[in-house]
């Protein structure tokens, strides 16, 4: 454990900042001490009579910091510690993590801003988090939210916490008794191969936004995915599309289908679109109007593409691995889940066979 005092010039080097470099635990941190400057070149006995007292306060605050860092060894946060910027906190967090998941973590925290500008609050102390402020994120994200994300995003949150427990910048934790119950994001709302053919033989207003649509169905496709989409990332020659997903950041290879070459058609230029779409509330309202009119009674958007595609894949013979790579999952067990769909299914297709009288 170390204390030092340190000095830092400002552009024109006539003054400089007194800071701490604190370190302790393999961790180091600072401190500026933004009302303690030292002229650089006194040009009189004032200045440099400023000088000795602003050396003099930052030498007894360094000696403070010491004691209040001692006293981590009886498990006391010290007082420095419960003032620190909660959002510099996180971004510190987020640019030491390097596991997998950090594109949650990164997400969690835009989130959390987000959170705080509804609220109003513009600064957020790490001693001014608690039970309260941590509840009504949680609320947030629930409202805000769909599916998996709300509990997924409020683990990273509740993660983070614990790091700052564990560095004693939190007296204690917050979160602890506060959690999310995980929700399962695959809907039941599953277009089967049946329903694919009714909808693409019911005309629909916007034939974009049907074209799109069905290519969803053979790609996997976000919308995210789809509204920017170029014909740069279409192979018609080896019938591949590839792509960087805008939610995970990963690439994805996909063997075109016969039907997704139809639906595209002639090419255009490279830095041209594919499909022309309004915006993901015009196009799910298109849906929603282009299902009733088909006569299939399901709540349709447009995500519900993309889980009909790999339910379909899984239900006429892919492996979960396959599967995998075509959705550009980062892990088995997001796709996995997708087998309990099929075996739903094929359950419910052998109950609906007819009896036979013997």
């Amino acid at each position: 454990m170390s204390v030092t005092l340190r000095k830092k010039a400002n552009r024109n080097k006539t003054l400089s900042t007194y800071y701490l470099d604190i370190y302790q635990n393999n961790n180091r941190t600072y401190e500026f001490l933004k009302h303690l400057k030292h002229i650089e070149k006194p040009k009189n006995a004032f200045e440099r009579e400023q000088n000795k007292e602003s050396e003099k306060l930052a030498k007894l605050i360094k000696s403070k910091r010491e004691h209040e860092l001692e006293s981590n060894d009886y498990n006391i946060t010290p007082k420095f510690k419960q003032k620190i910027d909660f959002i510099a906190f996180f971004q510190d967090f987020i640019n030491a993590y390097t596991k997998r998941d950090k594109r949650i973590v990164e997400a969690t925290f835009i989130k959390f801003k987000d959170f705080l500008n509804d609220c109003e609050i513009q600064q957020l102390n790490t001693n001014q988090l608690d039970e309260s402020i941590v509840y009504d994120f949680k609320t947030y994200l629930e409202q805000n939210l769909n599916g998996e994300s709300p509990a997924n995003y409020f683990k990273k949150f509740k993660m983070l916490i614990k790091t700052g427990v564990r560095k004693k910048i939190f007296v204690s934790n917050p979160a602890q008794d506060i959690t999310i119950k995980k929700k399962d994001s695959i809907k039941k709302e599953i277009l089967t191969n049946e329903d694919i053919q009714i909808l693409a033989s019911t005309p629909l207003t916007n034939n974009e936004v049907k074209r799109a649509f069905l290519f969803s169905l053979f790609t996997g496709l976000r919308y995210s995915d789809i509204i920017t989409l170029k014909w740069q990332n279409i192979d018609l020659k080896n019938k591949l599309l590839k792509t960087i997903q805008e939610k995970t950041k990963e690439q994805v290879i996909i063997e075109l289908h016969q039907t997704a070459l139809q639906i595209l058609g002639d090419p255009a230029k490279n830095t041209d679109f594919v499909f022309s779409l309004p915006s993901h509330t015009a196009c799910n309202k298109n849906l929603k109007n282009w299902c009733k009119k088909s006569g299939i009674n399901k709540h349709i958007t447009w995500h519900c593409a993309r889980h009909s595609f790999a339910t379909n894949l899984i239900f006429y013979g892919a492996d979960v691995n396959t599967a995998s790579k075509l959705l550009g999952h980062n892990s088995l067990r997001y796709t996995e889940r997708y087998t309990h769909i099929v075996n739903s299914l094929k359950e419910k297709a052998v109950s609906n066979l007819p009896n036979i009288n013997l």
